[in-house]
Protein backbone atom coordinates (compact mmCIF):
# COMPACT_ATOMS: atom_id res chain seq x y z
CA UNK A 1 0.00 0.00 0.00
CA UNK A 2 2.81 2.39 0.86
CA UNK A 3 4.54 1.77 -2.44
CA UNK A 4 1.32 2.19 -4.44
CA UNK A 5 0.30 5.50 -2.87
CA UNK A 6 3.21 7.75 -3.86
CA UNK A 7 1.71 11.23 -4.12
CA UNK A 8 0.99 11.62 -7.86
CA UNK A 9 0.72 15.40 -7.58
CA UNK A 10 4.29 15.55 -6.29
CA UNK A 11 5.45 13.53 -9.31
CA UNK A 12 3.46 15.62 -11.80
CA UNK A 13 4.68 18.90 -10.31
CA UNK A 14 8.28 17.70 -10.30
CA UNK A 15 8.12 16.58 -13.93
CA UNK A 16 6.56 19.91 -14.89
CA UNK A 17 9.40 21.71 -13.12
CA UNK A 18 11.96 19.56 -14.95
CA UNK A 19 10.36 20.41 -18.30
CA UNK A 20 10.35 24.11 -17.40
CA UNK A 21 14.02 24.02 -16.40
CA UNK A 22 14.94 22.14 -19.58
CA UNK A 23 13.14 24.69 -21.74
CA UNK A 24 14.98 27.46 -19.87
CA UNK A 25 18.33 25.81 -20.61
CA UNK A 26 19.05 25.05 -16.93
CA UNK A 27 20.93 21.82 -17.64
CA UNK A 28 22.67 21.53 -14.25
CA UNK A 29 19.39 22.03 -12.38
CA UNK A 30 17.68 19.45 -14.59
CA UNK A 31 20.39 16.89 -13.82
CA UNK A 32 20.20 17.68 -10.11
CA UNK A 33 16.41 17.43 -9.95
CA UNK A 34 16.28 14.18 -11.94
CA UNK A 35 18.93 12.70 -9.63
CA UNK A 36 16.96 13.72 -6.54
CA UNK A 37 13.75 12.30 -8.01
CA UNK A 38 15.52 9.02 -8.78
CA UNK A 39 16.85 8.77 -5.21
CA UNK A 40 13.43 9.60 -3.84
CA UNK A 41 11.70 6.71 -5.62
CA UNK A 42 14.57 4.27 -5.11
CA UNK A 43 14.35 4.70 -1.34
CA UNK A 44 10.54 4.76 -1.39
CA UNK A 45 10.50 1.28 -2.92
CA UNK A 46 13.58 -0.02 -1.03
CA UNK A 47 13.28 -3.42 -2.75
CA UNK A 48 10.11 -4.16 -0.80
CA UNK A 49 11.81 -3.89 2.60
CA UNK A 50 9.91 -2.11 5.37
CA UNK A 51 12.91 -1.19 7.55
CA UNK A 52 15.91 0.92 6.61
CA UNK A 53 18.78 2.86 8.15
CA UNK A 54 18.30 6.42 9.34
CA UNK A 55 20.92 7.40 6.74
CA UNK A 56 18.61 6.21 3.94
CA UNK A 57 15.49 7.72 5.49
CA UNK A 58 17.26 11.08 5.75
CA UNK A 59 18.39 10.81 2.12
CA UNK A 60 14.74 10.25 1.22
CA UNK A 61 13.83 13.46 3.07
CA UNK A 62 16.78 15.34 1.56
CA UNK A 63 15.83 14.29 -1.98
CA UNK A 64 12.31 15.55 -1.42
CA UNK A 65 13.51 18.87 0.00
CA UNK A 66 16.09 19.38 -2.76
CA UNK A 67 13.31 19.04 -5.33
CA UNK A 68 11.05 21.44 -3.45
CA UNK A 69 13.88 23.94 -2.97
CA UNK A 70 14.49 24.03 -6.71
CA UNK A 71 10.77 24.52 -7.30
CA UNK A 72 10.40 27.23 -4.68
CA UNK A 73 13.66 28.97 -5.64
CA UNK A 74 14.76 31.40 -2.90
CA UNK A 75 11.80 31.11 -0.55
CA UNK A 76 12.59 27.72 1.03
CA UNK A 77 15.45 26.79 3.35
CA UNK A 78 15.99 23.57 5.23
CA UNK A 79 18.32 22.07 7.82
CA UNK A 80 18.87 18.41 8.69
CA UNK A 81 20.53 18.21 12.08
CA UNK A 82 21.41 14.59 12.79
CA UNK A 83 24.63 13.31 14.42
CA UNK A 84 26.41 10.96 12.05
CA UNK A 85 26.78 8.30 14.75
CA UNK A 86 23.00 7.82 14.64
CA UNK A 87 22.86 7.07 10.91
CA UNK A 88 22.91 3.30 11.44
CA UNK A 89 19.78 3.23 13.63
CA UNK A 90 16.93 1.27 12.05
CA UNK A 91 13.42 2.68 11.58
CA UNK A 92 10.30 1.94 9.48
CA UNK A 93 10.69 3.45 6.03
CA UNK A 94 8.70 6.50 4.91
CA UNK A 95 8.27 7.72 8.47
CA UNK A 96 9.73 11.22 8.15
CA UNK A 97 9.12 12.33 4.55
CA UNK A 98 5.31 12.49 4.87
CA UNK A 99 5.77 14.75 7.91
CA UNK A 100 8.04 17.02 5.88
CA UNK A 101 5.51 16.97 3.03
CA UNK A 102 2.80 17.92 5.53
CA UNK A 103 4.97 20.83 6.71
CA UNK A 104 5.15 22.02 3.10
CA UNK A 105 1.42 21.53 2.41
CA UNK A 106 -0.02 23.02 5.60
CA UNK A 107 2.78 25.43 6.51
CA UNK A 108 5.24 26.66 3.89
CA UNK A 109 2.67 26.79 1.06
CA UNK A 110 0.67 29.37 3.02
CA UNK A 111 3.52 31.77 3.68
CA UNK A 112 3.37 35.21 2.11
CA UNK A 113 6.28 36.77 0.25
CA UNK A 114 8.87 38.01 1.07
CA UNK A 115 8.94 35.61 4.04
CA UNK A 116 11.24 32.61 3.67
CA UNK A 117 9.93 29.18 4.61
CA UNK A 118 12.15 27.02 6.76
CA UNK A 119 11.98 23.34 7.64
CA UNK A 120 14.24 21.78 10.26
CA UNK A 121 14.69 18.03 10.79
CA UNK A 122 16.31 16.99 14.07
CA UNK A 123 17.10 13.56 15.45
CA UNK A 124 18.48 12.58 18.83
CA UNK A 125 18.80 9.48 20.98
CA UNK A 126 17.50 9.48 24.52
CA UNK A 127 17.75 6.54 26.92
CA UNK A 128 16.26 3.59 24.99
CA UNK A 129 14.43 5.97 22.67
CA UNK A 130 14.81 7.63 19.26
CA UNK A 131 13.26 11.06 18.80
CA UNK A 132 12.69 12.82 15.46
CA UNK A 133 11.33 16.36 15.23
CA UNK A 134 10.23 18.22 12.08
CA UNK A 135 9.75 21.99 12.50
CA UNK A 136 8.30 24.52 10.07
CA UNK A 137 7.89 28.28 10.40
CA UNK A 138 4.72 28.55 8.34
CA UNK A 139 1.37 29.67 9.78
CA UNK A 140 0.88 27.95 13.12
CA UNK A 141 -1.24 24.83 13.05
CA UNK A 142 -4.65 25.01 14.74
CA UNK A 143 -5.92 22.45 17.25
CA UNK A 144 -8.73 21.38 14.91
CA UNK A 145 -6.23 20.61 12.17
CA UNK A 146 -4.07 18.60 14.59
CA UNK A 147 -7.05 16.43 15.51
CA UNK A 148 -7.97 15.98 11.86
CA UNK A 149 -4.47 14.99 10.78
CA UNK A 150 -3.97 12.53 13.63
CA UNK A 151 -7.39 10.89 13.50
CA UNK A 152 -8.65 11.14 9.92
CA UNK A 153 -8.18 7.87 8.12
CA UNK A 154 -7.17 7.94 4.50
CA UNK A 155 -5.25 6.22 1.76
CA UNK A 156 -1.49 6.25 1.41
CA UNK A 157 1.00 7.33 4.02
CA UNK A 158 -0.56 10.40 5.61
CA UNK A 159 -0.19 11.54 9.21
CA UNK A 160 -2.82 9.16 10.57
CA UNK A 161 -1.18 6.25 8.77
CA UNK A 162 2.21 7.06 10.31
CA UNK A 163 0.61 7.04 13.75
CA UNK A 164 -0.96 3.63 13.07
CA UNK A 165 2.30 2.17 11.75
CA UNK A 166 4.18 3.34 14.86
CA UNK A 167 1.59 1.61 17.02
CA UNK A 168 1.89 -1.54 14.87
CA UNK A 169 5.65 -1.76 15.31
CA UNK A 170 6.07 -0.42 18.84
CA UNK A 171 2.73 -0.50 20.63
CA UNK A 172 2.47 2.18 23.32
CA UNK A 173 6.20 2.92 22.95
CA UNK A 174 5.69 4.57 19.54
CA UNK A 175 4.05 7.98 19.30
CA UNK A 176 3.43 10.98 17.05
CA UNK A 177 2.90 14.36 18.71
CA UNK A 178 2.18 17.86 17.39
CA UNK A 179 2.84 21.13 19.19
CA UNK A 180 3.66 24.80 18.65
CA UNK A 181 7.04 25.82 20.08
CA UNK A 182 7.92 29.00 21.95
CA UNK A 183 9.82 30.10 18.83
CA UNK A 184 6.55 29.94 16.85
CA UNK A 185 7.32 26.80 14.88
CA UNK A 186 4.88 23.97 14.29
CA UNK A 187 6.63 20.77 15.38
CA UNK A 188 5.79 17.13 14.64
CA UNK A 189 7.69 14.72 16.88
CA UNK A 190 8.05 10.96 16.37
CA UNK A 191 9.22 8.82 19.28
CA UNK A 192 10.14 5.14 19.12
CA UNK A 193 12.36 2.60 20.88
CA UNK A 194 15.88 2.35 19.46
CA UNK A 195 15.38 -1.31 18.57
CA UNK A 196 12.39 -2.78 16.71
CA UNK A 197 10.21 -5.00 18.87
CA UNK A 198 8.50 -6.79 16.01
CA UNK A 199 9.72 -8.40 12.82
CA UNK A 200 8.69 -6.91 9.51
CA UNK A 201 4.99 -7.58 8.91
CA UNK A 202 4.43 -10.04 6.07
Amino acid sequence: LLQSQINPHFLYNTLDAIVWLAEAGEQKKVVSMVGSLSDFFRISLNQGQDILDVREELQHVRSYLEIQQMRYQDILQYEICVPEELYSSRIPKITLQPLVENAMKHGIDYMEEPDTGKIIVEFCRKPEQLVFSIYNNGPLIELEMVEKLLNEQGKGYGIHNIKERLELYYGALGSLEVKVTDAKYTCFTVKMPDTLQKKNPK
